[in-house]
């Protein structure tokens, strides 16, 4: 990522932030939602940071094992550290474009081929979607009295969260499984989109578009040959993404609240993923904190506000932090390694 992107995306995160923050507490008192706040049993928050870390944790088993299939053994804190690079900038930047060029780039730094990693990575993104597009088809489907009770003023934003998730496994489902197949399609659209003057020719473009059709080559090669490691990643990532969805049934057990059962927590905030993990939104800011204040108000009522400031807090910002600091981690321990590499490439010299 060059240094103007970041200065971009920074900038873009601040001025996010300052809209939400102004969105969600204008006209709030804030004295009283603070005073609520410190109403909240610590005793519950703990096991909601525990499974933010466990989030995090479960990418880079993820990670971990599928490097052992391609016989690469990397130890597992290593691999840690790759899953918060990600996380750190997916937080970051919009629509989550900034985690796996940034993954590659420090799996770069332990020899990892680019090709393997960018399959792996593939894998993540495709198993991370496709837990969402099944947990939204199932609630869309076996749910319908869990929709009208929570979320008929949602239900627009909603539908368009879960067709661009079906859209977006579906189209990856056929570069991997149809490759030559979508790269004709897509090279006819270049074709199409050229004539009408919408893009300009350029041969760069299609070079870097083979050189990426390749990937998806790769990964449809991977798929047919370890169907095993597969269903165990997608089981992985399920359990993955649903204790980041119980993060908000800690905080709900926190405020003392009861009535509410906690399967009804996890998918309503399961709602809120679906809606908006496809959104150009560093993090889903800002929409995010607007469904929650909306759908669960029937489920905490009068400390509705505070219970979406610990949940996102617990949720998205202190994953941020969490990532953010071992993610400096990676940065300084690759870096003594490099300088450590240098130094012995000197007195080999000498």
């Amino acid at each position: 990522m060059t240094r103007k992107k970041m200065i971009g995306n920074a900038v873009f995160l601040i001025v996010v932030f300052a809209l939400t923050i102004y969105g969600v507490f204008h006209g709030e008192d804030f004295g009283e939602m603070m005073a609520a706040i410190q109403k909240a049993d610590i005793r519950w928050l703990i096991p909601g940071v525990v499974l933010v870390m466990f989030f995090i944790w479960g990418e880079s088993i993820i990670i971990w094992y599928m490097m052992k299939s391609f016989r690469i053994f990397l130890k597992k804190r290593i691999c840690f550290l790759f899953s918060s690079v990600g996380f750190f900038f997916s937080c970051i930047t919009p629509s989550a474009t900034g985690g796996q060029p940034m993954q590659i780039y420090y799996m770069n730094k332990e020899k990892i081929p680019i090709p393997v990693a960018t399959v792996i990575l593939m894998i993540v993104t495709i198993t991370y979607k496709l837990v969402l597009v099944v947990t939204g088809l199932g609630i869309l489907i076996f749910g319908r009295g869990f929709l009208h009770r929570y979320l008929e003023g949602i239900l627009p934003v909603y539908y368009l969260g879960l067709f661009l998730n079906v859209f977006c496994v579906s189209f990856m489902t056929v570069l991997v499984f149809h490759p030559l197949l979508a790269e004709r399609i897509i090279l006819q659209g270049m074709d199409w989109l050229e004539k009408l003057h919408l893009l300009k020719h350029k041969e760069s473009r299609r070079k870097k578009f083979s050189e990426s059709m390749q990937v998806y080559r790769e990964t449809a090669a991977y798929l047919k040959d370890h169907k095993r490691v597969i269903v165990y990643v997608i089981l992985i990532t399920f359990v993955q993404r649903f204790a980041l969805f119980t993060v908000t049934w800690m905080v709900y057990l926190a405020f003392g609240r009861t009535g509410v059962s906690m399967w009804d927590v996890v998918f309503l905030q399961a709602v809120i993923s679906v809606s908006v993990d496809m959104l150009p939104l560093p993090g889903g800011m800002g929409i995010s904190e607007t469904l929650f204040l909306q759908i669960f108000m029937p489920v905490f009522g009068a400390v509705t506000l505070p219970a979406m400031v610990l949940s996102r807090g617990l949720g998205y910002y202190s994953q941020l932090l969490i990532s953010a600091w071992f993610t400096i981690v990676a940065q300084i321990y690759y870096s003594i390694k490099a300088a450590k590499q240098t130094d012995n490439y000197k007195r080999l010299e000498a």
